[in-house]
């Protein structure tokens, strides 16, 4: 089975999804990504499905659920790159994607990041 990789930028980690994701391929990102973060101790994740035609309910709920681990294991995940397509079907699926931040791009992700962490240092 293809595996999406998944890529380290200091505190931060990088997947990007260039192929359609299929329901073990999303199940296989969840479990490399809990590892990676565990093994890293990264503070962040960023999500790159600018290259994802179309997401459908399940994908919509591993990507919550993705984030839901991060922020369990002391991570924040920004989802990147959602199609306006993309951001219809999943409002129409009704998944609203709670707690997971987004932007428009890998830049302003990591940015949004990098606001996050400044906010947490200075709360602490």
């Amino acid at each position: 089975m293809e595996r999406i990789p998944i890529l380290r930028m200091g505190q931060t980690l990088l997947v990007t999804i260039q192929v359609d994701m299929l329901d073990q391929m999303a199940l296989a990102l969840q479990d490399d990504l809990a590892n990676r973060i565990a093994q890293t101790e990264a503070k962040g994740v960023v999500i790159d499905i600018s290259a994802l035609e179309i997401v459908d309910s399940f994908v919509g709920r591993m990507l919550a659920s993705i984030s839901g681990i991060a922020r369990v294991l002391d991570a924040v995940t920004v989802v990147v790159g959602m199609r306006p397509a993309v951001a219809i079907t999943l409002v129409e699926l009704g998944l609203s994607l709670e707690g997971v931040k987004t932007a428009l791009n890998v830049e302003r992700g990591m940015e949004l990041l990098a606001q996050s962490r400044a906010g947490a240092s200075r709360a602490a």
